[in-house]
C-alpha cells in the first residue's frame, strides 16, 4: 500500500507563517505520507469572475488536491477572532466547482495564532464554515498554538511538549480514520 496523500491548507498567505510550520509538524506528527501543501492565493470570490473567465485554475487545482488527498488538515490563524478572510475565499470558491471533494472526507483543524489563545475563537466559526461541506472532522484533542511566533525554535519545530503531544494524538486519530 501506497502512503497516504496528506493535504494542508494554511489559512495564511505569508510564506514564514507559523501556520506553515504547524502544518509542517502535523505532517511529521501523522507519520509516512505524501503531504502537499495548497496554495490558496485566489482572486476575491466574484460571481462575474466565475460567469466571465470561469473559475481560476487555481481553485481547480485545489478542489483536484482536495478530491485526491486521503486526508486534509487545515491550519490557521485568527484574525479578529475570526478566519481569516483568505481562507473563507477559499472555501467559498472550492463550493463553486462541481462536486464536493470534502464529502466524508476526513478533516482535522488547528490552529496558531500570535494571541495567547492561539486561534480558540476562530476554530468555532472555522467549524461552522466547514459544515455544510459534510466532511468527516477528526476532533480532539484541540490544538491552539499561542504566541506562535516564539513557539517554534529556529528548526522550525514546535518547543512545547505538551503542544507536540496533542498534535500527535490528533494527527494519530487522522491517521486511523484514513486506514480504516
Amino acid at each position: 500500500m501506497s502512503d497516504p496523500i496528506l493535504l494542508g491548507i494554511p489559512g495564511a498567505l505569508r510564506k514564514a507563517s507559523t501556520n506553515r510550520l504547524l502544518l509542517k509538524e502535523a505532517a511529521r506528527a501523522f507519520g509516512p505520507c505524501d503531504y502537499v501543501e495548497a496554495d490558496i492565493d485566489f482572486p476575491v470570490f466574484n460571481q462575474d469572475i466565475q460567469d466571465g473567465p470561469g473559475i481560476p485554475d487555481a481553485v481547480l487545482k485545489l478542489h483536484e488536491q482536495i478530491g485526491a488527498a486521503d486526508a486534509v488538515v487545515i491550519s490557521s490563524p485568527e484574525y479578529n477572532k475570526n478566519i481569516p478572510g483568505v481562507l473563507k475565499n477559499a472555501l467559498d470558491w472550492v463550493s463553486r466547482v462541481k462536486g464536493n471533494p470534502w464529502a466524508d472526507k476526513p478533516v482535522s483543524l488547528i490552529a496558531a495564532s500570535d494571541g495567547r489563545a492561539g486561534g480558540e475563537r476562530m476554530m468555532h466559526n472555522l467549524i461552522l464554515c466547514m459544515m455544510p461541506f459534510r466532511s468527516n472532522l477528526v476532533y480532539g484533542p484541540e490544538v491552539f498554538i499561542g504566541n506562535s511566533s516564539e513557539a517554534f525554535g529556529a528548526d522550525g519545530r514546535l518547543k512545547d511538549e505538551v503542544s507536540v503531544k496533542f498534535l500527535t494524538q490528533l494527527m494519530e486519530k487522522l491517521r486511523a480514520e484514513v486506514e480504516k
